[in-house]
Parts: C-alpha cells; structure tokens; sequence
C-alpha cells in the first residue's frame, strides 16, 4: 500500500452533486460530503466511549483500521492543494487533529495528523491561524517527546514550516523556550536516532532556531555547562549533562555518508555555535569534545572535500558546507592559539615546543594543501570562457554576480584568515617538509600568496 494514496475517484452521485457546484471543495472535484464523513470518523475515533482502558482494547487503540488509514491518507494527500486546506481550515479539523494527538496512542494517526497540519502550514493564513492557537502549539510540541520517528518527522517538518514564517517564528520560539525538555528531547535524537530523514529535518529546525535567535542558542549552549556546584554528587550522575555539541557532532556522522544537504546543515549549526563566545567554549574546553570534533572536520575537507582528483568545479556544490567546516576548523585554532599564548605570558609555559599551538588540533601538512587547492579551484571557478559574448546584458550581469560569486567570496575570505593564521606558526622544519613533499610548491605557494596579498602583508 502506497503512504500516501490518492484521492478517491469521484462516485456516479457526487459527480451529479459537482455538475450543480454544490459539491465540489474549491476550484477541486473533491467532494465535501465524502471528506465530512472521513473527519466524523476521526472524532468518533476519539470520542469517550472509544477510549477504553483494558488492555486489549489499548492494544487496538495503538493499530488503524486499513480503510480508515486509507482514507485518511487521501487527506493528507488532498491537503497540499490550497483550496483542501481552507476548507479544513473553515471545518476547524486542526481542532480534530488536536483531538486525535491528545487522545490517540495509534503512532500511524498521530503521524498522519501532523501531516496534514504540517501541508496546511506551508499556506501563510492557514499557518497564521495555526500558530496563534497556543493549546494547538503545545499539543504539537508535546509531539517532540514521542518515540515514534515518522511522527517527530513531520512534527519537525511542521515546526521548520512555522519557524520559517517571518510573520510567526517568533511565537514559535518564544514557545520552545518556555518548554526546557525540548532540548532534551531534540539532543536525544540527534546522538541517538538512525533514521537520516529524522536527523537531516531536526538538523534543519535546530539550524532555523539558532539562525533566529541567538539567546535561545544561548540557553542550549549553557544547558550542557558544568553542573553546580551545590547539586549532589549523585544526582548527576542519576541525570548526566546533555551537551549540545556531542549531539551535533554524532548526527553529522550519521548523515554523513547518506545525506551531503544533512551534513552541511549540521556544519552550518557549529558555525553558528561558534560567532559566540560560548559556543566556542563549548566545543574547546572538554578536550574530547575539542578533539572530535577537530578530527571530524579535519577528516572531511582533507580526505572527502574538494580532493586533488576531483574537477575544479566541484566547488560549486561544496561550497557552503567548505565555509562551515574552515570557519568551525579557524575558530577552535584561534582560541586555541590565544589560549596558549596566554599560558606563556603567565609563565606557565617557558618554552614553545609545540609545531601549532592546540591542545588537541593537529595541524598537518593536508589541512594545507586543503586550503590552497579550494584557492585554485576557486581560480578556476571564477574564469570567464574565453569565448563569452561581449554584449551581455545588465540582468545577466547582476546575475553573474550575484549566485555564485558571494558564497565563493565567503569561502575565500575564510579560507585565506585560516591560511594567514597557519601561516604564522609554522616551523621551518614543516615549511622544508611541505616543500619536499609537493604541499608547498612553487605553484602552490604563489596561489597563496596572491590570494593572501594585500590584506595579509605582513604573514606573506
């Protein structure tokens, strides 16, 4: 049986019905009779004398009957066409589908539900009207907490919807706020769920939550701090600390193989981790979290990214995710520079031993050699053909200019801070070994410099 099968084709009386216009739901010919008569059955699904306790009768409770489930389905399907969705809308079926989420223990309704609700949402007035219902948001947020993954799908696909409502992201955030266990909710599925569609979509509402609202990622960040000190030793160790960047860490290995769009959004949420001060620190200052998530992003732009048999234009696609990883790799060095050389200054180190200043990052001779090829294909990326047209027009200009030259401006500029700061670390053993080796040639090392030049004189 197909998920999601398609409306029922119309019967010998309701095409009569339609023939006079009285039927018909919109500019559709789905009729208002038959859909009636399916959210009747969904009240009656929920109504107090079908809502028993013994046990086998809960057991039932958490199964759907197949035509009910097929026809409930073609609502869902109905639903993503605009004049459907009013017409659930003026019937008050999201006050059906609260019903249904409040009451009902079937995993499959509830996620039908929320389905339906979640293609109602992507139209502004429906999701307006969604958003101002305060019991409705609660009902639904309190689906975050359900065990079953195709429900806290489209309950996530249902929340980027709202969040991505100018005229409502607000009301949505202000709301997860007021609800802490979300957070606990959300981090456990990231470092615990397999499901890659589950952790790409809860990747996308967490990225869209802290794009929007630098105190609630705030709030996350600090929610893995240290515990106080005044709670007892063994509470904590009855409800250990949920860390943010752990769970982020563990999603973007999960997705990593599956689903490249799913790892640039994880990638994207360290960076905006990292444009405060607290974020930094929370990937820095427990070694291991520091170490790990050094080592994956090491791993990716030096072994998966941008490869030197890759063609050049590959950096279109990579782009973006390229940005991330560099700024996430730069932010974790440079604090881990600043870090040490505070311990010089305090005396607690009297000697500089080490090749890069890290307590965790090592920095190779390939991180290099990374950073300079992205330059040349970059180079290579920006060239105009030789044979182009003299007489383009203004719109085709603006348009030049404004696609893939302000992401490929991003990766530049951070791609050359990088490089300025490695650059003044390095040893001259590593210099002579990177020239030996072919990380530092000739052609390589001008690339650089041309790239470095003229607002990073003084490291060149």
């Amino acid at each position: 049986m197909d998920r999601n099968p398609s409306p029922p084709v119309p019967s010998r009386d309701e095409e009569e019905e339609e023939g006079a216009g009285g039927d018909c739901i919109g500019s559709t010919v789905y009729s208002k009779h038959w859909l009636f008569g399916v959210l009747s059955g969904l009240i009656q699904i929920v109504s107090p004398e079908n809502t028993k306790s013994s046990s086998d009768e809960e057991e039932q409770q958490m199964e759907l009957d197949e035509e009910m489930e097929n026809e409930i389905c073609r609502v869902w399907d109905m639903s993503m066409d605009e004049d459907v969705a009013l017409f659930l809308q003026e019937f008050n079926a999201p006050d059906i589908f609260m019903g249904v989420l409040a009451k009902s223990r079937c995993p499959r309704l509830r996620e039908i539900c929320v389905g339906i609700l979640g293609n109602m949402a992507c139209f502004q007035e429906i999701c307006v009207s969604i958003s101002s219902d305060k019991n409705l948001g609660q009902v639904l947020l309190h689906c975050l907490y359900d065990s079953d993954p195709p429900t806290l799908l489209e309950t996530s696909r249902l929340l980027l919807t709202c969040l991505s409502q100018t005229e409502v992201a607000s009301v949505w955030v202000e709301r997860i706020r007021e609800y802490p266990a979300i957070y606990d909710s959300i981090c456990f599925i990231m470092s615990s769920s397999t499901n890659v569609d589950l952790l790409v979509k809860i990747g996308e509402v967490v990225d869209k939550l802290f794009d929007l609202d630098e105190k609630l990622m705030l709030e996350w960040i600090r929610n893995g701090a240290v515990q106080p000190l005044d709670q007892p030793q063994e509470d904590s160790e009855e409800q250990p600390v949920v860390r943010i960047v752990p769970c982020v860490l563990e999603a973007a290995k999960q997705v990593r193989s599956e689903n490249p769009e799913g790892l640039d959004v994880y990638m994207h949420i360290l960076q905006l981790l990292t444009t405060v001060d607290d974020g930094i620190q929370a990937i820095v200052q427990c070694p291991d979290t520091g170490k790990d998530t050094w080592n994956l992003l090491f791993d990716l732009v030096c072994h998966e990214f941008c490869q030197s048999d890759d063609p050049p234009i590959i950096l279109q696609e990579q782009k973006t995710v390229l940005a991330s990883v560099y700024s996430v790799l730069s932010a974790i060095f440079a604090s881990q520079a600043e870090q040490e050389y505070l311990k010089i200054e305090e005396g607690k180190k009297t000697k500089f031993n080490c090749q890069i200043p890290c307590l965790f990052c090592t920095l190779d001779l390939p991180l290099i050699d990374s950073l300079i090829r992205v330059l040349q294909n970059m180079e290579h990326c920006q060239k105009k053909p030789e044979n182009s047209v003299d007489s383009n027009t203004e719109e085709t200009k603006k348009s030049d200019l404004t696609q893939d030259d302000f992401h490929l401006k991003i990766l530049k500029d951070i791609s050359c801070e990088f490089l300025s700061n490695i650059f003044q670390v390095l040893t001259k053993e590593t210099v002579a070994q990177g020239v030996k080796e072919g990380q530092l040639s000739k052609q390589k090392c001008c690339c650089a410099f041309q790239n470095l030049l003229p607002f990073y004189s003084p490291v060149v």
